[in-house]
């Protein structure tokens, strides 16, 4: 993978044209008190977000992870992550749980201080993050790099922002108004003296309803690579050339695997990704075969600075409760 027509490019600008696998509506996502987010571009462009650059974070976060085999992708084989076993036997981790290596079922265990010891945080002292952090993610979780952690666990300055972000949004967005009605084939009245099972409110009787949660509109997602803030890490040329493809391979393996985001929202590929910066360059993303064989090359090759995969952490309440505690004694800030 050539990434000379990147070298002195800050960011890597991506955009992929989606369309619905089947008709023209999709289903965006929704927000608490809110419903779907929409909203008028610079132009007064009708728009609607389809995915939260959060969720999508997750979404990129996911695809690394073989749920069949209950491992990391074959691709993947040698990253480093985090597993953490529960009292009951089961496990979890770092690349499934929300917030990384800060999930509560990693951060109370024992092993966790050798996680904290390679941070190097110090209360009341200065804290370079791209400095020990940097390293130490690489180390032990090279994913919660890419995606931004914060480690208040640790220390309120103990975090990095995204290096991998990704949204999408809809242009020329209409809402596509529709309806229904739940069916009671025993008894179809809701009110009245023919009602012996119950009222609607208790789930009796027919019962139609509105749907006004499917648009129609032109459907891009977006992705950014912060080049950067990679950079800024000091990492050496092979680690960045990784976290660069893994990075990219995230992308690739989201927009061939999951899209399928809700049962109302099931999206595909209209056309190849197109890089808008560094402008001028021709440079195109490369395939996931090519990204795939990087990182096979270059995780074996990074072995001396990367940890254990996985590295087994056992969740202990009394950690939990001894972490609280000293929580809770802390003077406010």
């Amino acid at each position: 993978m050539n990434l000379d027509a990147l070298k002195n490019a800050p960011r890597l600008l991506i955009e992929a044209k989606l369309q619905p696998i089947a008709g023209t509506r999709f289903q965006p996502t929704g927000f608490p008190d809110l419903g779907a987010a929409t909203y008028n571009s610079a132009t007064n462009t009708p728009m609607v977000l389809v995915e939260s650059a959060q969720s999508m974070a997750n979404r990129m976060e996911e695809v690394c992870w073989d749920h069949a085999k209950n491992c990391l992708h074959d691709a993947l084989t040698g990253l480093p992550f985090v597993r953490s076993t529960l009292p009951d036997g089961a496990s979890t981790n770092s690349i499934l749980e929300a917030h990384r290596i800060n999930s509560p079922y990693i951060v109370n265990s024992e092993e966790f201080a050798q996680i904290e010891e390679k941070i190097g945080f110090k209360k009341n002292q200065p804290f370079h993050p791209a400095d020990k952090l940097a390293k130490a993610l690489l180390h032990f979780d090279p994913c919660s790099l890419i995606h931004g952690i914060f480690l208040e666990k640790v220390g309120g300055v103990v975090r990095l922002p995204r290096v991998l972000t990704g949204f999408i949004e809809a242009s020329n967005a209409q809402l596509a108004s529709s309806g229904g009605v739940k069916v009671d084939r025993v008894q179809p009245e809701t009110t009245g003296k023919s009602t012996p099972y119950g009222k609607a409110d208790d789930g009796y009787g027919n019962v139609p309803y509105p749907r006004d949660n499917e648009f129609t509109g032109n459907v891009t997602a977006y992705f950014i690579v912060d080049l950067a803030l990679l950079r800024g890490f000091g990492l050496g040329d092979d680690e960045f050339k990784a976290l660069v493809a893994l990075s990219l391979w995230k992308i690739r393996r989201f927009l061939e695997t999951g899209l399928r985001l809700r049962t109302a929202c099931d999206l595909e590929l209209e056309s190849e990704l197109v890089v808008t910066r560094p402008k001028g360059t021709g440079w195109a993303i490369p395939s996931t075969e090519e990204l795939t064989a990087t990182l096979k090359h270059l995780i074996p090759a990074l072995k001396s600075k990367l940890g254990p995969s996985p590295l087994e952490v056992k969740y202990s309440a009394a950690v939990a409760k001894k972490r609280s505690k000293k929580s809770d004694e802390s003077p406010a800030s």
